[in-house]
């Protein structure tokens, strides 16, 4: 039982970690063109 008490402090943080890094992933245009990259690769010779 004590270690939920540390198991669920460290849930809650690795979520706001993983949010963090979606929020700042969008904020930087990581998802603003994302078929471009495919095509690119298929037009790559």
């Amino acid at each position: 039982m004590d270690i939920l008490y540390l198991l669920i402090p460290l849930s809650v943080a690795l979520v706001f970690v993983i949010l963090g890094g979606l929020w700042w992933a969008i904020e930087r245009g990581q998802f603003e063109d994302i078929e471009a990259e495919g095509e690119r690769i298929l037009r790559d010779s």
